[in-house]
């Protein structure tokens, strides 16, 4: 043949070959490598996880998914190179030949390199893509998910791939529609602006971490109860009891959706703008920007100069909003007559009765304990406390335990074994993680964590743990120590973190800033009430022994001016059958601070809910 007739047939191969459409179901491969449950795919950590990192499964067929991370192409351009190999390159042939070249689907053939992760695990796995399996103007977009079957290869290109997957067919694609629009094709996004893309972080490989290391630490919380004869028990979501005394509590009602007449048949008019013709939404997308500003500013070498001017900046817009959002709230109130809930009538409310969300499932667990034994929870709790504090958010995930016929002391012994044996479980099992972690986020997780799970927590008393405050002249505090305040973040952190370098259980607390249950001391002052403050994360467990004798737990609800009421049943413990008991609560979403070394909850907690923040 002809070296001008076997160019064209080549031509028309190829053209051939692109043209006809992708086979989307393929039979079942036959391999003896674990594929994922249910569908039949391999992930990544079973590929990594082995100790040769996947190089002894060259030449086996997987099929393999996840989402792009990065990615490049190397063109080849194998049509003119085609040509001018068999010499019909001239004019007189270029006209002819040419203009079938140009009339092929892809007139230059590419090979895409795809960094493919499923989330299984921190490493990412190399897909090679041929142009003729997929368009790479759509594969090759970050966050597009991919679905390929290929074979286990040595890497074409080197560098730090074991292996890499030469694909031979694309069973599926979701394509990123608008790459403008995908929040993550912006390289390195501070965790603080993520928050406002929940749903897209995890692909992010921070918070991937984050999730698999919370992941680790849930598992490990079941299994040293479960190991420790504890019984798992559900406590509810919905309550009608005040469960410390005096927190702060989101009612659970459906009567504000009722309206009155004139405010059913009146449309509400929102303010816009103030008299200067300021909108509120340009303020506040305004004030969105400076708060990043201000965040960056911090996190970089930038002069105090710019710092404090941007702060000045922030803090004059937020003062805006601040008029413009009472302004608007005063305007709304003229045309919207809600039902205002102390004029509610709660027999007319879905439960017929007052009703919150649970603060701590403790005094419910307690029915349980004097029945059960041993017993434990974990789960959402509220607390509509209006913080800014990086230590709380609204919805929090609480683990609690009860433990009947127990003292203060042990239930102060359970919470030391239970927060070592986190700390010892993470750093075992979530190893390639926290390597990821100490890497990227924190140098000193690592040294943290071990100092928890080998020293001996400080036990000291409130009285003393005031007395060291006190004396400490060098640091000054924003509150007056005193005997009988409620110690801060502040406070907490000065006496781990700079006295004692290592966990602190402070123990015997003012009656007045514990729980109404906690069983109070012979001095009267005092109740039987314990804190475990760990070096940068802070108070983590809160614990006590709970007042077993009738008189005194009644007593006490009534010197709160509780409703009596709403703890017949609490004290219907105590008149029948009652037991010493003890339990804590363990605040699960800063054990993933302590686990990760991020400064902020809002940022390990899955979706956060925070005091004027609800994104989804």
């Amino acid at each position: 043949m002809a070296p001008k007739e076997e160019a064209h047939a080549a031509v028309m191969e190829a053209k051939t070959m692109a043209s006809q459409p992708q086979q989307q179901e393929t039979p079942p491969i036959k391999s003896h490598i674990p594929i994922s449950n249910y569908s039949k795919r391999v992930v990544l950590k079973t590929l990594f996880g082995r100790e040769d990192r996947g190089f002894g499964l060259i030449g086996e067929k997987i099929v393999i998914g996840g989402w792009v991370k990065s990615s490049k192409e190397n063109r080849m351009p194998i049509f003119r190179t085609f040509l001018k190999l068999f010499g019909v390159g001239n004019h007189a042939e270029k006209d002819s030949i040419g203009s079938l070249a140009e009339r092929v689907q892809h007139p230059v053939s590419s090979t895409v390199f795809l960094q493919i992760s499923d989330g299984s695990c921190v490493a990412t796995l190399q897909v090679v893509v041929d142009s003729t399996l997929a368009p790479p103007g759509q594969i090759m977009i970050s966050g597009t998910c991919i679905l390929v079957e290929g074979v286990i290869q040595q890497p074409t290109t080197g560098g730090k791939h074991i292996i890499e997957i030469k694909a031979e067919k694309v069973l599926h694609l979701g394509v990123v529609e608008d790459h403008e629009k995908y929040p993550l094709s912006k390289k390195r996004l501070p965790l603080h602006t993520l928050r406002d893309w929940a749903h897209f972080r995890p692909r992010t490989t921070t918070v991937a971490s984050i999730a698999r290391i919370r992941d680790g630490l849930t598992h490990a919380t079941h299994n040293f109860f479960q190991k420790n004869g504890f019984l798992y028990v559900q406590v509810p979501v919905i309550t009608t009891t005040d469960t410390e005394g005096f927190s702060n509590k989101f009612n659970v009602t459906t009567l504000l959706n009722k309206t009155t007449e004139e405010s059913s048949s009146t449309k509400p008019s929102a303010v816009h703008e103030n008299v200067s013709g300021v909108s509120l939404a340009s303020v506040k997308a305004s004030l969105k920007e400076k708060s990043n500003k201000v965040e960056e500013l911090k996190r970089t070498d930038s002069n105090r100069e710019a710092l404090l001017a941007a702060i000045q900046d922030l803090k004059k817009t937020d003062e805006l909003a601040a008029q413009l959002a009472a302004q608007e709230k005063k305007e709304k109130a003229k045309d919207t007559a809600l039902v205002k809930p102390d004029r509610l009538n709660f027999t007319d409310d879905y439960f017929s009765c007052q009703a919150f969300l649970t603060v701590s499932g403790r005094v419910h667990l307690e029915s349980y304990a004097c029945a059960l034994g041993n017993v434990y929870s974990f789960g959402p709790r509220f607390k509509a406390h209006t913080s800014h504090s990086t230590r709380h958010v609204s919805e929090m995930w609480m683990v609690e335990a009860e433990i009947a016929f127990a003292e203060l002391e042990e239930s102060m012994n359970c919470a030391n074994d239970l927060l070592k044996h986190l700390c010892k479980s993470v750093m075992e099992n979530c190893s390639d993680d926290m390597k990821f972690i100490l890497k990227r986020v924190d140098q000193g997780i690592v040294g943290r964590l071990q100092t928890v799970v080998s020293s001996t927590f400080e036990k000291i008393p409130y009285c003393k743990a005031i007395d060291i405050l006190k004396q400490a002249k060098e640091k000054k505090f924003n509150l007056n120590m005193e005997w009988g305040i409620t110690l801060t973040e502040e406070h907490e952190s000065y006496l781990a973190d700079e006295i004692y370098k290592k966990p602190v259980i402070i123990y015997d607390y003012p009656k007045e800033v514990k729980p109404f249950y906690v069983r109070q001391n012979d001095d009267r002052k005092t109740v039987a009430a314990f804190d475990v403050i760990v070096p940068k994360v802070g108070a983590v467990i809160r614990g006590s022994q709970n007042e077993e004798r009738v008189k005194m737990l009644s007593t006490r609800i009534k010197e709160l001016g509780l409703s009596s009421e709403q703890y017949e049943w609490y004290l219907d413990l105590r008149r029948h059958g009652t037991a010493k008991h003890a339990g804590f609560s363990l605040t699960f979403d800063l054990i993933v601070l302590l686990a990760t070394g991020i400064s902020d909850v809002r940022d390990v907690v899955p979706f956060p809910r925070s005091y004027g923040k609800l994104n989804n």
